[in-house]
Order: C-alpha cells, then sequence, then structure tokens
C-alpha cells in the first residue's frame, strides 16, 4: 500500500480484475477511461509511493503539468521497477497505445527519426503514469512547428561541492541579464540540484539560433559572477554553477514544469515566483506536497504564454562578445564554427584519469572509493570538484562514468591510470 500521504482526488477510479488475477484501475479523466495496470507497484521505495499515486499525482496538477509538456513531443524516461530498478529512455511511442494518443515526427541530428507522444490532456498524463514515466521531458518545441523553438531553457547546474545559496545567487544573476535584454525568465526548481529558468520566446528562429543566444546569456551570467558561474562545456574546467547553454540544441530535453524526479523523496521540478527563490528549499517540493500547494496558489506559470520574447538583443550580445561557437555534445556533428572537441585533459592541461563505467551509479561510486583506499595518500587531496560523476547516455538508458582530476593532488602522490574498476561494457549511444 502507499504511504500515510496517498494523494486524493474527485475523480472517478474503478477497480476491475484482469486476466492476471491482479487488480487494475480505470480512471476516468476528460471523456476517457485510462486503466492503471498493478496500480500497487511501489515506485518510491523510502515514502511508499505507487504507480497510482503517480496518476493521482499527475491528475492533481494537470493543467500545470500540460502547460509545460503539453503539445509538445515527449521522449519517455521509464521506471518499469520504481527508482531502485534499473530506467530507459523511450522516443518512440509504443505501438500499443491508445487511438487518442497524438505523436509528431521528429528528425534527429544523427539523421533518425522517431515518433513521439504529444500529451494534449489529463487522460495522456494518466496514461504515461501507467507507462512508469515519472518525468516529463518535453521538447522545446510546438508539434505544429518542430523547427522553430519556443522555450529558452536556462538550467543552472552545480558542480560538486557548491552550495544551494549558490545556485540561488546566480538564478538572481539570470534575471538581471534576461531583464537588459527585455526577456521575462520563470523560475523553477529542476527537482535536482539545481535551478531551471523558462523564457518563452516568438517562435521565430531555429535551434541552432536559440543556442546560440543561450550561450551568450551564459557567458554573460558567468563574466557578471566569475565567482559563482561558469560557461565552460568541460567538467574538468568548471567551477560553481554551471550555465548549460547546450541544453538547447535540438534533441536535448529536461524535466518540465511539475515533472516528478528520481529522488528518494520524489521530488517535483517546481514553478515559483522571484520572491521565493532566496529562500526555498527544493526538499520541500515532493509528489506529496505539491497538489497542496497548488490547490492554495494555481499555476505560477500560468501567464507565461502571454509573454513570448525575442532573442535578437541576445543574438547581438553574441556577435560583440567576439568568442565564437563552444563544444557541442560528443554525439552532435563537428559544427563548422565550433572549437576543436577535445577534452582539456587530453590537451595536457589538466591531470584526469579514469575511475571505471558501471550502469548502476551506485557500483561506479563503489569502485571510486575502492580506488580511495588503494591510493590513501593521494584521496585526502581530491576537492568535491576533482570528481566528476558523468551520466553518459547509452541507445536506451544511462550509465555512470567516474573520472577524477588530479590537479591538487602532489605530482609524486599522484596514481598513473589503472584498469578500470569497474569496467562494465556498455554500448554507446547510436
Amino acid at each position: 500500500m502507499a504511504g500515510e500521504n496517498r494523494l486524493h482526488n474527485h475523480l472517478q477510479v474503478g477497480i476491475v480484475e484482469v486476466a492476471t488475477s491482479r487488480k487494475a484501475e480505470i480512471v476516468s479523466v476528460a471523456g476517457r477511461e485510462v486503466v492503471i495496470s498493478n496500480p500497487e507497484k511501489l515506485l518510491f521505495p523510502e515514502p511508499r509511493y505507487t504507480k497510482l499515486d503517480l496518476a493521482r499525482y499527475y491528475l492533481a496538477v494537470a493543467a500545470g503539468a500540460l502547460r509545460g509538456a503539453g503539445g509538445r513531443p515527449n521522449m519517455l524516461v521509464r521506471y518499469p521497477d520504481g527508482i531502485a530498478g534499473e530506467h530507459f529512455y523511450q522516443k518512440r511511442a509504443p505501438k500499443n497505445r491508445p487511438p487518442w494518443i497524438e505523436v509528431a515526427e521528429l528528425h534527429f541530428p544523427s539523421g533518425n527519426r522517431a515518433e513521439e507522444v504529444v500529451p494534449r490532456d489529463a487522460a495522456a498524463l494518466v496514461w504515461l503514469a501507467n507507462l512508469a514515466c515519472l518525468e516529463l521531458h518535453p521538447h522545446p518545441v510546438r508539434a505544429e512547428d518542430l523547427e522553430h523553438p519556443d522555450e529558452l531553457r536556462v538550467d543552472l547546474d552545480p558542480v560538486p561541492g557548491t552550495t544551494w545559496k549558490q545556485v540561488q545567487e546566480v538564478t538572481g544573476v539570470v534575471r538581471e541579464v534576461l531583464h537588459d535584454f527585455d526577456l521575462i525568465g520563470w523560475p523553477k526548481t529542476s527537482g535536482s540540484r539545481g535551478m531551471h529558468i523558462v523564457v518563452r520566446l516568438q517562435p521565430l528562429w531555429g535551434f541552432d539560433e536559440v543556442r546560440r543566444s543561450a550561450l551568450a546569456l551564459a557567458r554573460e551570467v558567468e563574466k557578471r559572477a566569475p565567482n559563482l558561474a561558469t560557461s565552460e562545456w568541460w567538467k574538468e574546467e568548471r567551477h560553481g554553477v554551471f550555465v548549460d547553454y547546450n541544453q538547447n540544441a535540438k534533441d536535448r530535453t529536461v524535466a518540465s514544469a511539475y515533472s516528478v524526479r528520481p529522488t528518494p523523496d520524489a521530488r517535483v521540478s517546481t514553478p515559483l515566483t522571484w520572491n521565493e527563490v532566496d529562500d526555498c528549499n527544493p526538499a520541500d517540493f515532493t509528489l506529496a506536497s505539491v497538489p497542496t500547494r497548488y490547490k492554495k496558489m494555481g499555476d505560477l506559470h500560468a501567464t507565461i504564454d502571454q509573454h513570448a520574447g525575442s532573442i535578437a538583443g541576445l543574438l547581438d550580445l553574441f556577435e560583440r562578445q567576439g568568442l565564437g561557437d563552444a563544444p557541442w555534445p560528443p554525439h552532435y556533428r563537428k559544427q563548422l564554427s565550433e572549437p576543436a572537441r577535445v577534452r582539456p585533459s587530453k590537451r595536457k592541461k589538466h591531470p584526469l584519469i579514469e575511475i571505471g563505467r558501471a550502469r548502476g551509479k551506485g557500483d561506479a561510486l563503489a569502485g571510486l572509493e575502492r580506488w580511495k583506499s588503494r591510493h590513501a595518500q593521494a584521496a585526502p587531496h581530491l576537492e568535491p570538484a576533482d570528481v566528476l560523476i558523468d551520466a553518459m547516455r547509452g541507445r536506451y538508458s544511462t550509465w555512470t562514468r567516474i573520472r577524477v582530476n588530479l590537479q591538487h593532488v602532489p605530482e609524486p602522490l599522484r596514481p598513473a591510470q589503472e584498469a578500470l574498476d569497474p569496467d562494465e561494457k556498455i554500448r554507446s549511444s547510436s
């Protein structure tokens, strides 16, 4: 059974017996009946939230969740065994979907194409919950115009050792930069360690231009707060809060407003007022607490579509900065204006070694602890940002790579590259 904070709603819910004799729930919503198979399937072990709890949550915040992810193609991120099990990414809409589930065909930088799910109503959100899609991961385009983003996404990603207070301070700097370029930002917690600021755009520019404007913004934020923020793509060169401009590249998605995240306490990417940014605590916003907040305050991004702005000023800033392009993600084709895509460590700028690779993050971290035990003299010299934990995208799931930057370790104590531990053979992204 679900925990004490089981969500409730006024919608009609019926119980039926299925062929396997396991109970299913039928949720009647938006004029449709959606079956929740195995409704008591545990998705979050600690608070004991189930698949039915997830469906009820998305019904409680449906209008807000659809404002963030509705009408857009969504990549599915599925957790069939809950957050304690493996998850996988699914770009292609399931073939056995109901006829009322809409899809849109996307063409990716790799040359591949796929029909992705486009949720339009609360019934679609329940259907996604039944697939154990905890998160909503929409592309920044509408299904009616797949080549012109109407969102600029500012993703603030703190490096290890960075405090939440620093994230809040950088969020304020982002707001100042957006204001100076006549753009309105809509803040929300990421549901993890960072912050997102969503900017609604007029759909007049392509993906490359929107990414370029995001890069200009990131560099301007770094210029105004050089000790707090960075726009450096390579992890070994970052400090403080990374302003991830590449989240605006084509084919990238981020968790949208009201998306549940795979954290032990079931945190939610929650819209904020600007007055809340400096004092908020991400742990306060969970699957259990957000519906009450939503009922009391409504959707704080409710008027976002009324404030679509222009990136012309940021594109002009990019030209004035005179810094050219910055590195793209590794699976994108080399761009004509892009600098050499060579890791700083391979330019001998940083003494970087790789520790291990594993499908499970816990297994990779266990390998790191074994490395620290073997190198007890070197390990104490590492700073939090020296341990680089990379979530790598495979064909259908993520895997974890751990590297260590030995820049703070005295040279006589620096261990050499060793055989990876663990060394799981993992198929890379296609």
